[in-house]
């Protein structure tokens, strides 16, 4: 009897590592509503198919947050608005609801639901309509059911199905009460206590086999030689400083494993590398860390081999060995077509079509390619089923059943398919990539991408420069047993460095991929990079506020269009005094859950001949929103840095500037007043501005010695300087 086509299914769960070190809370909400959506479901549906069996590959910072949302004890803004009760909502909450809880797929999530289509076309149905004017069709009942129903659609099917009473919520649509909101997100902590223990089930069932990535999903062999993209991409420009550290990397890969047994209670026998990403240093470390096979895209296969992959690419559908000297492991490479056909074409078929014309394609790989003995389908488990009716229930169901009930093939997991036919074929070198293009092109050799690893590589110097803990840390991948102040400090800045060597922050970074949440991801990898610096108690660089995103400034009114002469008394005088002057809208920086956050609304900037003028308003009066005690800085960059120290009851102070040895005295004499507003004048010249010049701006807030708030919060404010003929033409950008 000839051996049958087995198939392999693994489905990686992976999102970025979303906490924000510095605020503690999650900046996006995607792990909590792909738990509730996908990776329950997921697992559910294998373990509700007869036949069904799959490799799930999970990311251990993924792991870990959802521990978090599972215990409670996660801090989201998402969250928080969604179980707020919408009768004690002010007017910032009511808007933070209305301009991110229609963050779902049209087709699949919001139409399909008539209420919840209503609800968009009340908001404006996206189109650029200010929020405060939507408002005013928004009461409490209508804010409820949007909460309700942002949270019900990313809701899976197999929740749905396990709970009646969330049917039942679909079938009521509409006039949802607090009670029921209450229910929801009850059902919603069930199901988040649910995920693991249910894939621990499923691989000791032996229905799935569970697999692992390097801890906070990094790019392996970017980790331990840069240079190795040349390889691959040969006229790629990289970063200027080399980043060289197979350290790291080993201990991505070995904490990885160990945060999986610490949870699961045994040690994974697989991975899928971040990415898919390889190479021969990267696969000899995993090798090295115990692990048995690894897994990537066809093309890498095809590179490596003389010849490429053959007829019908029958020398793709076998694991290899690769060695390494000592070392050698299995490595299996997806059906790349197979693979894309579920992820980006299949959601747009009838699912029995779909199901049909897969089938279809295995049974062609059988007759064309004989000795064909296992077909790999790889891809991400999360992101492709919001795309798919019913969040891909009944296409996934249908595709399990349909495909372990064809005649000559099997469904397998790669750790079952290696115990019952242990083949031998191989590879004594392996080509550098990624399953994207076969190289590293999206996470480097754009200029955000490059300059992204030089911040990298500086704050891991500083870290190691600045404390033998860490050096230690990062040198061993573990340190010493002995756990002291000094230790426990080490591993948060270790963490820190190792979360900015996320896959992630690169994937947003340059020209190939686009979100409207890129400034979210640039900002998280710069405030990872931060956190180093902060917990060391060294300076934070300059650069790490500013984003290397490059987006159109946020909160910005108006530019100056004329010199002004306001008198600096912390009142405003005259409608007048600043209607010339530029203006920035503060709020539209930061999260308003900061508690900071709110002391400053707006920032007016102008100049005369000689001076900068700067005024900041608050909501309150601004002399009774500060403490004794408090502490203001202005901090200003030309070609230099200056900063301004500002304390109620003082009205006068020198301007600082930073040199070799710190801050001394600049040698300009600054005024301000601080009453209902604050109002500072900072002379010219010691600036050095020339016209057409460009200034950076950002203010802070000491309070009890640490730093209490930032404006922006996350990069300057980059002014411009039109020079002293400013009012011999109407300057208008």
């Amino acid at each position: 009897m000839a051996e049958p086509l087995r198939v392999a299914f693994l489905w990686h769960m992976h999102q970025p590592y979303y906490r924000d070190p510095v605020k503690g809370e999650y900046a996006l909400p995607w792990t909590y509503l792909h738990a509730v959506k996908d990776y329950y479901d997921m697992a559910a549906i294998v373990d509700a198919t007869p036949g069904a069996r799959a490799v799930f590959n999970l990311v251990p910072s993924l792991l870990d947050q959802l521990l978090e949302y599972a215990s409670g004890e996660a801090a989201d803004p998402w969250l928080v608005r969604g179980k707020m009760p919408a009768g004690d909502m002010t007017e910032e909450d009511r808007l933070f609801v209305l301009e991110n809880f229609f963050s779902a797929n049209r087709q699949r999530l919001i139409d399909p639901s008539p209420r919840y289509r209503e609800l968009l076309m009340l908001a404006g149905d996206g189109r650029k309509t200010k929020g405060r004017d939507r408002l005013r069709h928004f009461g409490d009942q209508e804010i409820r059911d949007l909460q309700v129903w942002f949270f019900l659609a990313w809701t899976g099917e197999a929740v749905r199905r396990r709970y009646p009473e969330l049917k039942e919520l679909v079938r009521k649509g509409r006039g949802f009460t607090e009670e029921e909101k209450g229910l929801l997100f009850a059902r919603h902590a069930e199901i988040l206590n649910a995920i693991i223990p249910l894939y621990k089930r499923l691989h000791e069932e032996g229905k799935a086999e569970l697999a692992v990535s390097p801890y906070y999903h990094p790019i392996l062999p970017l980790l331990c030689d840069m240079r190795v993209a040349h390889t691959a991409m040969p006229r790629a420009n990289l970063p200027a400083a080399r980043f060289r550290h197979p350290e790291d990397a080993r201990s991505q890969v070995a904490r990885g494993i160990a945060r999986f047994r610490e949870l699961f209670g045994f040690a994974p026998a697989g991975m899928w590398p971040s990415e898919g990403a390889v190479s021969e240093e990267a696969l000899s470390i995993i090798a090295g860390c115990g692990l048995k096979w690894v897994a990537t895209d066809e093309e890498i296969l095809g590179r490596t081999l003389p010849g490429g992959l053959g007829p019908h690419k029958g020398l793709l559908y076998h694991p290899y060995t690769f060695r390494s000297g000592a070392r050698e492991m299995k490595i299996f490479f997806r059906d790349h077509h197979l693979s894309d056909l579920i992820g980006f074409t299949y959601s747009s078929w009838e699912p029995s079509r779909a199901v049909e014309d897969f089938v279809g394609r295995l049974r062609t790989i059988r007759e064309r390619v004989p000795d064909a003995r296992l077909v790999p389908v790889i891809l991400d488990g999360e992101n492709a089923w919001e795309y798919y009716p019913d969040n891909g229930y009944s296409f996934l169901r249908a595709l399990y059943a349909a495909t372990a009930a064809a005649d000559g093939v099997e469904l397998v997991t790669f750790s079952g398919h290696l115990a019952r036919e242990p083949e031998r074929r191989v590879l004594d070198r392996i080509h550098p990539g990624s399953w994207i293009n076969a190289n590293y092109g999206i996470w480097v050799g754009h200029p955000e991408e490059n300059q992204a690893w030089d911040y990298l590589e500086r704050a891991r110097e500083a870290a190691v420069t600045a404390s033998p803990h860490v050096a230690e840390l990062l040198a061993v991948g573990g340190g010493s047993g002995e756990e002291t102040e000094e230790m426990g400090l080490a591993r948060l800045v270790r963490d820190s460095l190792y979360a900015a060597e996320g896959s992630d922050w690169f994937w947003w970074y340059g020209d190939d991929h686009f979100s409207v949440h890129s400034d979210r991801f640039d900002r998280l990898f710069r405030r990872h990079l931060m956190n180093v610096y902060r917990l060391l108690g060294l300076e934070t660089p300059r650069e790490l506020f500013e984003p290397i995103k490059k987006v159109t400034p946020a909160g910005l009114v108006r530019e100056p269009a004329a010199l002004i002469a306001p008198t600096v008394n912390g009142l405003v005088d005259d409608y007048f005094e600043w209607l010339a002057a530029g203006l920035y809208d503060l709020t539209k920086q930061a999260s308003a859950m900061h508690a900071a956050e709110s002391l400053l609304q707006s920032f007016f900037y102008g100049f005369d001949r000689e001076s900068l003028f700067i005024r900041l308003d608050s909501p309150a009066p601004f002399a009774e929103s500060l403490l004794e005690g408090d502490e203001l800085h202005l901090h200003l960059a030309t070609a230099g840095e200056y900063r301004l120290d500002l304390r109620l009851g003082t009205t006068a102070g020198n301007l600082l500037v930073k040199g070799a040895k710190g801050w001394k005295r600049g040698g300009g004499r600054c005024r301000w007043a601080i009453g209902r507003i604050c109002e500072i004048a900072v002379p010219l010249p010691p600036l050095g501005l020339e016209p057409h010049g460009r200034l950076a701006v950002f203010v802070t807030l000491t309070r009890a010695g640490e730093e209490f708030g930032r404006w922006p919060a996350d990069s300057p404010l980059l002014l411009s300087y039109a020079g002293p003929d400013l009012d011999a033409y109407n300057w208008i950008v």
